[in-house]
């Protein structure tokens, strides 16, 4: 028997609120450049501290040992989705998150805006992280002046700041396709190719990329900072199990960033829109509290320090949410969870392989009796070190939704 068959065949329907709380890429580093702290370990979090002396705290491994995760097998894996079994494209998330529907056979790319030089090389891969009104700009020009790739509609919609998707609509297309992203400054940006070699559709789709790349730069090409772009998560929709037919609970995002409100729409959960700010995330938790047995709430912002190499920026991202999480705690679920999706670093600047800080809140969660929410701590917690895709079913247990396994 599979055992994601085992647990379907256990679980209960209760009427146990559960609530997963993501800062992203919160998991960091301790080094001698910071004074041997993490963020965390140096945020004032006495609202965490608080929670924390009667909590479980652990790691998380992401993927597995060793493996990068993206925001989206970091995000699957969350949500109880093994990571290496449902591959989903970055491009496909962001699209459904956008707000865009989408068709069988659609493919569609996750793009950033960048500075490219003369010679072509990438100098900056989020052109100084441009503001959402000139990417919207810019992406109102490319649509404009690129329709159609032969018969192929070619759809542009803008996200966040520096981000966007392309959405290539047409017959006998399909992904995935390697990155038009070298993934780091100073190299061009890279051709793309297909996946699986001998794929017809994937060939097909790749000499399309060629193709919008020949017509799309020139337009942008006297723009500064953002005179060019990159691609990546060139895929199209897999079939997935919905969050609800898995678990039994009925699932609402709390999300502000398209990416994250496309990961949650893709495995079944309600968007919860008109939310900006956290503040707003938690006090419309408080109104939808009755609504909803599962509760997925994302705060970006330790991830983006981390990305930016930014301890200050990082360790303040962490003291602000701490500061907003009483407003959470007006309504206490009876199973919290506090962790990230990855670790960014900010020695590293970018996602990492290290496993994540979790920190686990119920009436049988059991206390570890630490007096803060670290990584340090969370070394010592009772949890220990366990791979994501098992905290929903952590998380479960504690809400005593699963049946004796036997006699």
């Amino acid at each position: 028997m599979k055992l994601d068959d085992l647990y379907s065949e256990l679980t209960l329907k209760t009427n146990a609120k559960l609530v997963l709380v993501v800062l992203d890429g919160l998991g960091d580093l301790a080094t001698r450049e910071q004074g041997y702290l993490t963020p965390l370990e140096a945020a004032w979090t006495p609202n965490l501290d608080a929670l924390c002396k009667d909590s479980a705290q652990g790691r998380m491994i992401p993927v597995a040992p060793g493996i990068t995760p993206g925001s989206g097998p970091g995000h699957l894996g969350l949500f109880g989705y093994d990571p290496l079994e449902f591959q989903v494209g970055r491009g496909v998330i962001e699209a459904l998150g956008l707000g865009v529907e989408l068709q069988p056979g659609d493919v569609c790319a996750r793009a950033n805006f960048a500075t490219l030089n003369p010679k072509g090389i990438v100098t900056d891969r989020r052109a100084g992280r441009i503001p959402t009104e000139t990417c919207e700009k810019l992406c109102a020009l490319l649509a404009a002046k690129v329709k159609k790739i032969g018969d192929t509609r070619v759809i542009i919609k803008a996200g966040k700041e520096h981000r966007f998707v392309v959405i290539f609509r047409g017959k006998g297309l399909e992904g995935p396709l390697t990155d038009a992203d070298p993934n780091r400054e100073g190299f061009p940006i890279p051709a793309v190719k297909p996946r699986d070699p001998k794929n017809v559709k994937q060939k097909k789709m790749a000499k399309l990329i060629g193709e919008f790349y020949k017509a799309a730069l020139p337009v942008i090409a006297r723009e500064k900072p953002a005179n060019g772009f990159l691609m990546r998560g060139i895929a199209h929709q897999p079939a997935i199990p919905l969050f609800e037919e898995r678990y039994r609970l009925k699932p609402a995002a709390l999300a502000v960033y398209p990416m994250y409100k496309g990961l949650s729409q893709l495995v079944g959960m309600a968007q919860l829109s008109g939310v900006q700010t956290l503040k707003e995330q938690l006090e419309r938790y408080l109104v939808e509290y009755d609504n909803y047995d599962f509760f997925f709430i994302h705060y970006k912002y330790t991830d983006k320090a981390g990305e930016d190499g930014n301890f200050a920026a990082k360790k303040k991202a962490i003291e602000d949410f701490d500061a907003a999480l009483p407003i959470l705690l007006k309504k206490k679920p009876n199973v919290l969870a506090i962790t990230g999706d990855h670790s960014t670093p900010c020695v590293a600047k970018g996602h990492s392989w290290h496993p994540q800080p979790v920190l686990l809140h119920s009436a049988l969660s059991g206390a570890d009796k630490l007096d803060r929410f670290t990584e340090t701590g969370a070394n010592c917690g009772s949890l220990g070190v366990f791979d994501a895709k098992f905290l929903i079913r952590i998380m479960q247990a504690n809400a005593r939704a699963f049946d004796k396994f036997g006699a």
